[in-house]
């Protein structure tokens, strides 16, 4: 399972095996100066927006990968039950969010919003 963690001064989606293959990456790293807030989506399907162009999707399991939308790309790793970390990001990063399942999200985002 992906997590989304705070090392250093930058946000970073830490891929599992399985995730990585999947994505075709290791996952993104995104200055902390990039991020423009946080929040929690307990309906996974929500943090959803547009279809990837690249990575996978598992209709009702999993979805990992960028995801193209007519404002831009998202950076997700969603898996098909519990909540959603959103970390919506500012201009100039890679992505316009990044959504990750958390099974502590609130912490996650907590953390996310005390280094900020």
């Amino acid at each position: 399972m992906a997590r989304l963690t705070v090392d250093g001064d930058e946000v970073v989606v830490r891929l599992g095996g399985r995730e990585r293959l999947l994505a075709h990456c290791r996952g993104p790293r995104v200055p902390l100066a990039q991020v423009r807030g946080a929040s929690v989506e307990p309906d996974w399907w929500r943090a959803l927006r547009g279809e990837p162009p690249s990575g996978h999707f598992l209709p009702g399991r999993l979805c990992v990968g960028a995801w193209q939308y007519p404002g831009g790309r998202d950076f997700v790793a969603v898996q098909e039950h519990g909540p959603v970390v959103l970390v919506d990001l500012g201009p100039s990063a890679p992505f316009a969010r990044l959504a990750v399942s958390a099974d502590d999200a609130e912490a996650v985002v907590a953390a996310i919003r005390r280094t900020l």
